[in-house]
């Protein structure tokens, strides 16, 4: 990659695709092209194609979807498949005729199985049913693979794509309905926090940052969102989704933004013809909900009850990559867990 050439980040006010922009700043790249939803409706065939004819991008890094977690991809399934598909075929069809050569698409690991043999290898990929609750999203970004694959054939287009695991960090998303399991246990352990502490003032000035505090969530910390009152006599307590029993990988958005920086650039001398067009991307490891939210609760600093609905799907038992190709390819992350999470709490509460 030459810092001289012009790279349109779709996406780029998400957590990963800020973390490409901030990646690709500090190494010295200028032309960085960017567009707000406002500024350009990626779901809008004419716009995406009048942006590619008035632009000049020599590289794509296609970041922008609609994401969310299990009660989000189960409320909005006619969502999730149709944004998602609409985003990524106009992208990138639009960017095969503008004759832009090289793009990097941005999947997701729900892509595999839901009993995917552990760890899950790229040669894995639509070998058995997906896991329900994501399965429209899931079905979308496998789309999105495929896509790119064709276009390369056909085209001789160099389209790659990443499957990261799980990501969090700086910039995610942390409302209560629609947030990732680690945005939403670090929001929901802070906001106990603030409660046993008294603080009204700072679960007012939470909620007016990251969004409304569920009817649920208020009870277990005892808070009145209508009065903006705390029960003196309450112990505020911390409730989870699930068991707590499934096992989890976690890669930090920043090494996640790096390892895409990686791919772009290897691209076509690493991705051969008995080699996937994806690689994944993740830490290779895993660890349970239960102890990530041990975990959350010690950064926080919540010494209080933490209890699982167990009413509440748990999702995929287990999802855990293997990394082995990008390994071998050259990179590795650099946050373990415990450093990226302090890291993420730091950058919530100064937001």
């Amino acid at each position: 990659m030459n810092p001289k050439e012009t790279i349109f980040v779709a996406g780029h006010r998400g957590m990963v695709g800020s973390a490409i922009v901030r990646q690709l700043e500090n190494r010295g790249f200028k032309n960085i092209v960017t567009r707000t939803h406002a500024e350009l409706d990626l779901t809008r065939q004419v716009e995406v194609r009048e942006f590619f004819e008035s632009e000049k991008i020599d590289r794509i890094f296609l970041a922008a979807a609609k994401v969310g977690g299990i009660h989000a991809n189960s409320t909005y399934p006619a969502d999730f498949i149709y944004i998602n598909l609409s985003i990524q075929n106009n992208v990138i069809h639009e960017a095969y005729r503008a004759g832009v050569k090289n793009l990097l698409f941005l999947g997701s690991s729900c892509i595999y199985p839901k009993f995917c043999p552990q760890p899950m290898k790229e040669e894995y990929l639509l070998t058995g049913p997906l896991e329900p609750t994501n399965e429209p999203y899931a079905v979308a970004k496998i789309a999105g693979i495929k896509m790119c694959e064709a276009y390369n054939r056909q085209y001789g287009t160099s389209y790659f794509s990443v499957m990261p695991t799980n990501l969090y960090g700086p910039g995610d998303n942390y409302h209560l309905e629609n947030s990732h399991v680690i945005p939403a246990m670090l929001r929901k352990y802070h906001l106990a926090c603030l409660a046993a502490q008294g603080n009204i003032a700072g679960i007012i000035e939470d909620e007016q940052q990251y969004g409304p505090i569920p009817a649920d969530i208020c009870k277990a910390i005892g808070y009145s969102s209508e009065k903006e009152t705390l029960d003196p006599q309450h112990e505020p307590k911390v409730i989870l989704w699930g068991t707590g029993s499934p096992r989890r990988e976690f890669l930090h958005v920043d090494d996640m933004a790096a390892a895409c920086l990686h791919v772009m650039e290897i691209g076509e001398e690493y991705f051969l013809d008995d080699i996937p067009s994806f690689l994944n991307i993740g830490t290779g490891s895993d660890i349970t909900i239960r102890d990530t939210a041990e975990l959350i609760a010690e950064i926080t600093g919540f010494s209080g009850e933490t209890l699982y609905n167990a009413n509440q799907p748990d999702g995929t038992p287990q999802k855990l990559l293997d990394t082995d190709k990008i390994n071998k390819s050259g990179w590795k992350p650099e946050f373990d867990l415990q450093q990226g999470l302090e890291k993420t709490y730091a950058s919530y509460l100064k937001r």
